[in-house]
């Protein structure tokens, strides 16, 4: 279902041999959906010109579901609404979080420029991109009014507040270690 805040895989991901990730995904939601009717309701397009909406069954988000079963990723262009449902997945390994995969950005970049389709899970993925410009990098580098820069991981206590001002200073990373080795430390609690 294109339009959705969440992504599907549209790559092939590895789990112990190769399986086309993205038909699964189409194929679970075509199951979950059975008869019944869907409604979106949209909230904005992208640059393609594509309805980004979210999509429910009855009172059910359809895109959140897709997330937590690990079919799709949240795409924190649009929307940070199911990032904890995602950290959730990727915790309990489900769906593609129990696979090696290519997230849909970077296979849609690769295959726009004409490269190949690489698997990677976000730990693995190389320098290709900044970690500002990767879909993958999702911890929030933020600095603080007393000048401290902290970093906020997805599913913590302030990370949906946080805001990233790359002008200022402030900047994702992809891994705690990148974090760390930059000279950020994690909040205090």
């Amino acid at each position: 279902m294109p339009g959705f805040w969440a992504a599907v895989t549209t790559t092939v991901c590895t789990h112990s041999q190769d399986y086309r990730c993205g038909q699964q995904a189409a194929l679970a939601l075509a199951d979950h959906i059975g008869q019944s009717i869907v409604s979106c309701e949209p909230r904005d397009t992208d640059r393609y010109g594509r309805t980004v909406a979210v999509c429910r069954k009855g009172g059910e988000d359809l895109n959140a579901w897709m997330v937590a079963q690990g079919y799709a990723i949240s795409y924190r262009r649009y929307s940070t609404d199911y990032v904890e449902a995602e950290a959730t997945a990727n915790s309990l390994k489900r769906g593609i979080w129990a696979s090696t995969f290519q997230e849909p950005s970077e296979w849609r970049r690769a295959r726009r420029a004409g490269g190949e389709q690489v698997g990677t899970t976000p730990e693995q993925a190389g320098p290709a991109a900044s970690s500002s410009e990767r879909a993958d990098c999702r911890i929030k580098g933020n600095i603080n009014r007393k000048g401290d820069h902290i970093y906020h991981r997805p599913g913590t206590r302030d990370y949906e507040r946080t805001v990233v001002d790359e002008a200022s200073g402030e900047r994702m990373f992809c891994t705690e270690d990148e974090a760390k080795a930059a000279g950020w430390r994690a909040p205090r609690r």
